[in-house]
């Protein structure tokens, strides 16, 4: 991403990329966290449903595209997580990430000085591998992370949809994080955040990824699924969601996939994914910082068309004291594996507070569109989230 922020323009990456995390950034600092002790692991939050969770992990291939990056390669490639709602009981917990992975990862951010790879990357998780799924039909929801960064990322979110009773698929695009292990031991780097160099490029890569997630949709919900339990997800209740690129993504699969039927954008930069005649009636939230960029009449532009072209139920939420990565998992982890005294950069929200947010308001609009269960927490501002600004511009 260094690499993207030097070669692309100032516009574009005030709405795509803004780096917050190296330790040189200034912020002001919330109340100083106790010391951890060096060696402990890391954890996500708890899920806040009623179930456990599980996960299963697939290698898919479209060989009909051919990749946007690296046109040779055979096929495009993707590595999906699905975590889903499980049986209570003992089994191996998910990995969060590998070593390799969280040491390029900490390296982009400028981190890996800091946090040991070996500490983030054995961050616990709250799934189980390939656990025996509960019965019955549950809507699907698939997620994209951010440009640059991999699925692991948006992990919480993903625990916590799962364990309200969602099948989520989490989506990592070939070349689009720093690092995202393959199979055959093959670490694909970001060769897009060598090649995407203009405007016209990221817009490209959001109809690419659309695809990419159409095409998950069709494997997943398709007669020969590689997932030995597709028959948990009802194939009449789908949505999507993603950070930065992958909350553009969500826009344009709704434009250019039926199936989908409700998405929300988390901070990105919409990239033209919203045409002008709109997203057929569907809803849509926007959920961003509540800051020079993504508030009504904002730096980025982008928001301001895209809400005038949604045509259905719609929301555009702010948040006081967000950052860009506010939605993802970093905070959170931040605070846990920061030195002591060293405050996440950019973010005036615990990462506490910023997954709380995040993982509410994104439940609450899932069951409101996919389950079609009214949700008071989306009427208007409420006094437990004073953060929260609903813009009605």
């Amino acid at each position: 991403m260094t690499r993207l922020r030097r070669a692309a323009s100032a516009a574009v990456l005030a709405c795509l990329l803004p780096l917050t995390a190296t330790v040189a950034a200034s912020a002001a600092p919330e109340t100083p966290r106790a010391p951890a002790p060096a060696t402990a692991a890391a954890r996500l939050p708890d899920p806040t449903g009623p179930y456990a969770v599980g996960r299963s992990t697939f290698h898919l291939v479209d060989h009909g595209r051919k990749d946007l990056w690296v046109p040779e390669a055979d096929g495009r490639e993707l590595m999906v997580d699905v975590h889903y709602p499980a049986r209570p009981g003992a089994g191996p917990s998910a990995p969060y990430a590998t070593t390799e992975e969280a040491r390029l990862l900490l390296k982009d951010r400028e981190l890996d000085k800091v946090i040991p790879p070996e500490r983030f990357a054995a961050t616990r998780t709250h799934s189980r591998v390939d656990a025996a799924p509960v019965g019955g039909r549950h809507p699907l929801v698939v997620l994209s992370p951010g440009f640059s960064v991999a699925r692991y990322t948006i992990t919480a979110l993903a625990e916590d949809l799962a364990s309200r009773g969602y099948v989520v698929a989490s989506i990592d695009h070939a070349y689009e994080s720093v690092g995202t292990l393959f199979p055959g031991g093959r670490m694909l780097t970001c060769v897009a955040c060598e090649k995407a160099q203009s405007e016209k490029d990221f817009n490209a890569a959001v109809v690419n990824r659309a695809k990419d997630a159409s095409f998950v949709l069709d494997r997943l919900t398709g007669s020969r699924s590689p997932w030995k339990h597709a028959d948990l997800i009802d194939r009449q209740r789908v949505g999507m969601a993603g950070h930065s690129l992958g909350g553009a993504t969500a826009a344009a699969v709704m434009a250019a996939d039926p199936r989908v039927r409700a998405g929300v954008n988390m901070d990105g930069s919409f990239q033209g994914a919203v045409p002008p005649g709109g997203l057929g009636g569907r809803p849509f939230m926007m959920l961003g910082t509540d800051d020079g960029i993504h508030r009504p009449g904002g730096e980025d532009k982008s928001w301001d068309e895209a809400w005038s072209r949604l045509d259905g139920w719609k929301r555009w939420l702010t948040v006081a004291g967000a950052d860009h990565f506010s939605f993802s998992d970093f905070p959170f982890l931040g605070d846990q594996l920061l030195p002591p005294g060293t405050p996440y950069p950019g973010s005036g929200l615990s990462g506490r507070r910023s997954l709380d947010i995040t993982r509410s308001y994104v439940a609450a609009f899932f069951d409101r569109h996919l389950r079609h269960i009214p949700q008071p927490l989306l009427a208007g501002p409420t006094h437990a989230n004073p953060e929260v600004r609903f813009n009605q511009p």
